[in-house]
């Protein structure tokens, strides 16, 4: 019935305008010859109008006295039958009993019109002071108070909404899986970095005598054995390869055997593991093979050079339904990704999460990309030596490859199922410059508003900060810029000590982070921050009692930041903390 009232409201509305121009009109409303002018007084249109009005008046009068007509169609059409006959079977709305018996229904939908006849309706007049009961000048139209219906509004219903207190979901890192240049186990790994070995060597993979920069960090002993299917092992990108083995080493290094997986929810576990450059080697043999014929070309070659397909990949391999996807923000890529596997462990959406960054770009089209920029080192006599962060001689970056894969998983989880917890995921941030594509803000004032945000957004107080593992890519303006804003941010700090662990390993670019990420939390586990090499003649700017120089130092870590910048001004940093937490 409430449909049928607010339909008819408006309806009614336009019926009384439409007849009431056609009575005063007295033809057709279409024809282009009325005239809304007053007509001559004494005129056959005047007469005509008068008596039509008188009509109009008679058949109100009538209409309130008659009984409730069977719809309210009928009624509006009984009241204006003579100017609007035949429009009564388009308008078939049925009467509702419930709403004719109810008080707020009225037989008149139309007050009576003012006239001064004495058979006027003995209702009240809503009108006030001396014009309520005046006639209608000859010639003037005539206003009709409409009497509004009123509207039933629906019942709304109470709900009770239960707030259910909820505790923040901790996130902790279970396990760790690493390729590099430096060893294949997070433990063999650290203990190269300790030492203060390079693994940058001159280049074996491709002959590259001609091009100014030959050295990398470069792997040369590595195998998928055991961990990639040998049908994919001769058709997938190094990258991928890199990024299947390390995350099933990460997903071993967490305890998980084949019967836990199988115990896991695996709609709440997920991969999220990214590239900064992803398949360049299949693409660029589909390339070569295209010079030939479309007919040569690898039908893998589209999937494995995309950076999805390893995320991908390892879920199958898994079982794992979680989230699953890339994130690629060049050399920031891994701590991305981190920062969002993390992100949805707090919301509950996932358990477990394994997170991390890949990449495999020593090859002739990557080598010569970055030559072409203008930014790899050019030490080719003395590779060991080429990575240089805060040294003035250094010349540029140097080239690594490999990938780093930390398993997250929510604190309860992990406990109920007797994981050992290497170290807490505290949170992170990330900004963007909006400087540059591959140069640094000069008072990296993206660096210092990523750092801060970073401790916002983990509630940690600066003071509680006492070790950064740098990005520090041993770049002549990075290197300072970054520098500047950490001592702007823990500079009172008398124990914060920050090195860098791309002097040893190069600049892994969308791995560096993950790399990195493993070398910050064997500090934390050991105790000992590994060294930064070749710091011969340090940048005037820089101290060196902040700096870890040519060798390790003990450093009981609380609290450890680690960032990760990449071109297009993307800056990150995560953070982490023993567990149990230390006072």
């Amino acid at each position: 019935m409430a449909m049928v009232g607010a339909a008819a409201a408006p309806l009614c509305t336009w019926l009384i305008a439409a007849c009431l121009t056609h009575g005063i009109c007295g033809g057709d409303l279409n024809s282009s010859s009325i005239s809304m002018a007053p007509p001559p007084a004494g005129s056959r249109r005047s007469r005509r109008r008068a008596r039509d009005l008188q009509q109009l008046h008679a058949t109100a009068t009538a209409a309130a006295a008659a009984p409730p007509p069977t719809s309210m169609a009928g009624a509006v059409v009984a009241l204006y039958e003579s100017g609007l006959s035949g429009l009564g079977s388009c308008l078939s709305f049925e009467a509702c009993p419930e709403y004719h018996r109810s008080a707020k229904w009225s037989p008149s939908f139309f007050a009576a019109a003012p006239s001064s006849s004495s058979s006027s309706s003995s209702r009240p007049s809503r009108r006030r002071g001396p014009r309520a009961t005046a006639a209608a000048p000859a010639g003037r139209n005539m206003a009709v108070a409409v009497q509004p219906m009123q509207p039933v509004q629906p019942v709304k219903e109470s709900v009770e909404r239960k707030v259910v207190a909820t505790k923040k979901r901790r996130v902790v890192v279970t396990g760790m899986g690493v390729v590099s240049c430096l060893g294949h186990e997070p433990d063999a790994f650290y203990e190269n970095l300790l030492r203060g070995t390079s693994g940058i060597t001159e280049i074996e993979n491709f002959d590259c005598k001609d091009f100014p920069t030959r050295i990398a960090g470069e792997i040369k002993d590595f195998s998928p054995d055991g961990w990639v299917a040998p049908k994919f092992c001769k058709r997938m990108d190094k990258f991928m390869l890199y990024l299947l083995t390390a995350g099933k080493k990460a997903v071993a290094d967490a305890g998980m055997t084949r019967d836990v997986i199988d115990q896991l929810d695996k709609t709440k576990c997920g991969v999220l593991i990214g590239s900064a450059m992803g398949g360049m080697q299949v693409f660029s043999d589909a390339i070569e093979a295209l010079r030939v014929s479309y007919r040569k070309m690898n039908p893998f070659c589209v999937p494995f050079a995309t950076t999805n397909m390893g995320s991908a990949m390892l879920a199958m391999d898994l079982g794992w339904m979680g989230p699953n996807y890339s994130i690629s923000t060049a050399c920031a890529t891994s701590n991305y990704c981190m920062l969002s596997a993390a992100n949805h462990i707090v919301r509950g959406e996932a358990d477990v999460m394994l997170a991390g960054g890949s990449d495999a770009a020593i090859i002739p089209i990557g080598l010569g990309g970055f030559v072409a920029c203008r930014a790899l080192s050019q030490r080719n006599n003395e590779p060991s030596r080429a990575s240089r962060p805060w040294d003035e001689g250094r010349d540029g970056f140097v080239m690594g490859e490999g990938a780093g894969v930390l398993v997250l998983e929510e604190l309860e989880h992990a406990k109920r199922r007797g994981a050992e917890i290497y170290a807490e995921f505290l949170g992170g941030s990330s900004t963007c410059d909006a400087y540059h594509m591959t140069e640094p803000h000069p008072e990296g004032a993206g660096i210092l508003l990523c750092i801060e945000k970073a401790l916002a957004q983990a509630g940690v107080d600066r003071q509680d900060v006492n070790y950064v593992n740098a990005h520090a890519t041993s770049t002549q303006a990075g290197d300072v810029q970054e520098y500047k804003a950490i001592m702007r941010c823990f500079g009172s700090n008398s124990e914060i000590k920050v090195n860098s662990t791309k002097s040893m390993t190069g600049h892994l670019l969308g791995a560096a982070g993950g790399v990195e990420a493993i070398a910050t939390i064997q500090a934390i586990r050991s105790g000992w921050v590994h060294p930064t090499i070749n710091i011969d003649t340090p940048e005037k700017d820089v101290n060196m009692e902040v700096i870890v120089g040519a060798n390790k130092q003990k450093l009981d870590v609380k609290v450890a930041l680690s960032n990760s910048f990449g071109f297009g001004g993307h800056n990150s940093s995560v953070i982490f903390a023993p567990y149990p937490a230390k006072k």
